[in-house]
């Protein structure tokens, strides 16, 4: 089997979408002499910023010399994303030399697994057969029934930020949310827990800490200072470590990156070597496409692929934060089963025009009626046929000192990135 044909048979096995659950995950594994037992992990949930402090805290490890595996979701451009080890995507021989092992015993399983399920179960042996010491797992959906919640006790079973998302499958309180979040948290290992702005999602984490006798370290943000805010990156410091420095934008990253040391103080009293110059190297070389990130100058184009009220809140902060006094274009495409409406009245009002994208999934508002739904706001809205139309027709109506901003969706992401290089090149 080759990588496209591996993609092509993951991304249309029987079931999928959501399907929250352990046993399917646990038999597939089982058969394949569960690889997972062979591995140690950080395991990393949240509503918000998992993926930023994932990769932030592989990039640690990678820089203290630890063969560092990375399983994240969803991808931006390539499947291969997915699952990295030091930085480097699984090639396409791996993926279809493992999926075609994978898929022999899936196809004769009773209860068929996802596509999410057979992922991480590839992944396993991916981390395996590259004899990683570490694995930082990013949770693809809640924690306590999702796919990755197979693994034992964690080093480190990481909490980012909790908000309302996923109400469907998840609850529709934040602490039901957390109480979902909680269950990566295991006796044997340490919980590390954004601090969280509700009460009861911090009441909920210690009590699951507490039944599970796991110690809880919470990350201090009055102990963060900035001494350096710039489009070009963040310097800062927080507790006693000094002159860190991060590509990533907007004051929420340097709340992640603040979690990345809490988990990296952890791991240490575990007896993992890591320098602070490992600290310091693997914050400032921690990139994650997608988030805040810079693709253009005159004009500045942002991609960021939020897609709920906290997200939104971000980038509007940071817009203001780095940008007083521009104005904006925004180019803007969600999913018709998130909060939308939250990220509109947030964003929009700050949009001078604005451009209507339909992402790339099943569960995607089409870009007509999303403008139906602007119109209220009397902003002048173009509706696109696609990114790449979107993103020509911003560069074509923005000034120089204007900053054009693509927001909604990591399902577009992949495309405007695409659209923004064709553009510079």
């Amino acid at each position: 089997m080759t990588g496209k044909e591996a993609i092509s048979y993951i991304e249309n096995v029987p079931w999928q979408g959501t399907r929250l659950g352990l046993e399917r995950t646990q038999e597939l594994l089982a058969k394949l002499g569960n690889p997972e037992k062979q591995l140690r992990f950080v395991h990393v949930a949240g509503t918000n910023g998992k993926g930023s402090t994932a990769s932030m805290t592989a990039s640690v490890l990678r820089q203290a010399g630890y063969v560092t595996g990375l399983y994240i979701s969803p991808f931006l451009q390539v499947f291969n994303e997915r699952m990295s080890v030091n930085g480097a995507n699984i090639t396409d021989e791996e993926l279809g030399e493992l999926t075609e092992r994978v898929q022999a015993i899936a196809e004769a399983m009773e209860d068929a697994p996802t596509e999410f399920e057979m992922m991480t179960a590839i992944a396993m042996l991916f981390f395996v057969k590259r004899q990683c010491d570490i694995v930082v797992l990013e949770v693809g959906m809640g924690g306590r029934l999702d796919s990755t919640n197979v693994i034992e006790a964690p080093e480190a079973a990481v909490i980012c930020n909790i908000g309302l998302d996923h109400v469907k499958e998840l609850g529709d309180t934040v602490e039901k949310i957390a109480y979902e979040k909680a269950g990566i948290i295991k006796r044997g290992s340490d919980a590390v827990l954004y601090q969280p702005s509700e009460t009861g999602v911090e009441a909920v984490i210690r009590q699951v800490c507490q039944e599970h006798q796991v110690p809880l370290h919470i990350a201090d943000f009055s102990r963060i200072a900035v001494l350096e805010d710039t489009i070009g990156g963040q310097t800062f410091s927080y507790k006693t470590y000094h002159d860190l420095h991060l590509q990533l934008l907007g004051s929420h990253q340097l709340r992640n990156a603040a979690v990345v040391v809490e988990t990296i103080e952890v791991l240490r009293n575990r007896g993992y070597q890591i320098s602070d110059e490992a600290l310091q190297k693997g914050l400032a070389q921690t990139s994650w496409p997608g988030r805040f990130e810079v693709l253009h100058e005159a004009p500045v184009f942002i991609a960021d692929g939020g897609h709920n009220r906290q997200c939104a809140e971000a980038v509007k902060d940071a817009l203001k934060t780095y940008f007083p006094q521009k104005e904006i274009l925004l180019i803007i495409g969600v999913l018709a089963d998130k909060d939308y409406r939250a990220m509109i009245d947030l964003l929009v009002p700050m949009a001078k025009r604005i451009y209507t994208v339909t992402p790339d999934s099943p569960r995607a508002l089409r870009a007509a009626d999303l403008a139906k739904q602007l119109s209220c706001y009397e902003k002048p809205t173009d509706v696109c046929s696609g990114a790449a139309e979107a993103v020509a027709k911003a560069f074509a109506d923005a000034r120089e000192d204007d900053v054009i901003c693509s927001v909604g969706s990591l399902y577009m992401i992949g495309e405007i990135r695409s659209a923004v290089l064709s553009e510079n090149n």
